[in-house]
C-alpha cells in the first residue's frame, strides 16, 4: 500500500514540476503516472550501472555528475512517454533537481528512513 502511495504521490510531484518550469509539460494525469513509474524503474535500474561505469568521472567531480545522470535518465523518459515533454538538457537537469527535492520530500512525509 506505501509504494501505491509513493507512486501516486511522485506523480503528483511531477504534475507540479511544469508550474515552476513551465518548458516542461505534463499533459494528463495518466502520463504522470506512466513517468513516475518509469522514472522509479530508470532510477533502480539503469541508475546504477551508469554511476558505476562513470565512477571515475563522479570522483573527480567530487561526485557533482551524479546530477548529471538524473537528468539524463530525467531527459531519457521523457522522450519515452507520450504527454511527457522536456524539450532540452539544461531543463531536463533544472527538473531532474526539483523532482528530487519533491521526492525527498515524499519520502519524509511518508517516514522512510533513508
Amino acid at each position: 500500500m506505501k509504494l501505491l502511495l509513493r507512486w501516486v504521490l511522485n506523480a503528483v510531484a511531477l504534475i507540479l514540476i511544469p508550474e515552476v518550469l513551465t518548458r516542461i509539460h505534463v499533459d494528463s494525469y495518466s502520463a504522470a503516472l506512466v513517468s513516475a513509474l518509469l522514472l522509479g524503474f530508470v532510477n533502480a535500474i539503469i541508475r546504477p550501472i551508469l554511476i558505476i561505469v562513470t565512477l571515475p568521472i563522479t570522483i573527480l567531480t567530487l561526485g557533482l555528475f551524479t546530477l548529471v545522470i538524473n537528468a539524463l535518465m530525467f531527459w531519457f523518459v521523457s522522450g519515452l512517454v507520450h504527454g511527457f515533454v522536456v524539450p532540452d538538457f539544461p531543463t531536463a537537469f533544472l527538473g531532474a533537481l526539483l523532482y528530487s527535492l519533491l521526492t525527498w520530500m515524499v519520502s519524509m512525509a511518508l517516514g522512510d528512513k533513508d
